[in-house]
C-alpha cells in the first residue's frame, strides 16, 4: 500500500479493486478526499462518483452499491440499455407499506404501530366525517365509519348533513365522478 492510499484500510483497497476500481482510481479518491468507505456517504449517489473520478459506469455503480447500498440507476450513459433502468416493483394488497419511507410491515403489524424501519407512524391519519376523531387506518376507532380523503372530508360532512347513511358516503363519494363532485362542491362552498 503506498502513501497515496493511506486512508483506505487493506481490506477496503481490496473490495475497490475487486470493484474495478485500479490504482490510478484509488489515488483519484484519496485527492478528493475519500479515503474510508464511510466518506463515500457524503458522495450519495453513482452519478456524482461518476463525475468527480470519470469512473465506467458500471464500475461507479460496483462501487456505490458496496458502500452505501445506493441502487439508483440515474446514471447518464451514452446507452441506458446497459444500466437496467426498467425496474418493475410488484406489490399486494396483502401487508402495510409505511407511508414515509415506503417499507413493509411485519405480519404481526397492527394499525396504528410504528413503522420498524423509520419509527414513525406508519399509516397516515385521517379525520372521521362522522364523529370528527382522527386516527390511523382505513376506519374510525370510534365509529367504525369508512375513512373518506382528506381532498373529500368536506364533501363527506355535506352528504353526512343531507341525510345519507353511515355507512354509505364513503362509497358514494368513490363512486362519483368528477362532474358529480363538482356539483357537491358548488353546494359545499354556499
Amino acid at each position: 500500500m503506498n502513501d497515496e492510499t493511506k486512508g483506505f484500510s487493506q481490506i477496503e483497497i481490496s473490495i475497490l479493486k475487486s470493484k474495478g476500481v485500479d490504482d490510478a482510481g484509488l489515488e483519484k479518491l484519496t485527492q478528493l478526499g475519500v479515503q474510508s468507505m464511510n466518506d463515500f456517504q457524503v458522495v450519495k449517489d453513482t452519478k456524482t462518483l461518476q463525475d468527480l473520478t470519470g469512473f465506467e459506469v458500471s464500475v461507479a455503480k460496483n462501487v456505490m452499491q458496496w458502500a452505501v447500498g445506493d441502487s439508483s440507476d440515474t446514471v447518464s450513459t451514452k446507452n441506458n440499455a446497459d444500466v437496467g433502468i426498467n425496474q418493475t416493483v410488484i406489490r399486494t394488497d396483502e401487508g402495510v407499506y409505511c407511508f414515509h419511507c415506503d417499507a413493509k410491515q411485519p405480519k404481526d403489524y397492527q394499525s396504528g404501530d410504528l413503522c420498524t424501519k423509520c419509527g414513525k407512524q406508519a399509516e397516515p391519519t385521517s379525520t372521521c366525517h362522522w364523529c370528527g376523531s382522527m386516527g390511523p387506518g382505513k376506519f374510525c376507532r370510534s365509529c367504525a365509519t369508512e375513512f373518506v380523503p382528506v381532498g373529500e372530508l368536506e364533501l363527506a360532512i355535506l352528504l353526512k348533513r343531507e341525510g345519507h347513511a353511515k355507512d354509505t358516503i364513503a362509497q358514494q363519494l368513490k363512486d362519483m365522478g368528477d362532474a358529480d363532485k363538482a356539483i357537491l362542491w358548488g353546494r359545499a362552498r354556499r
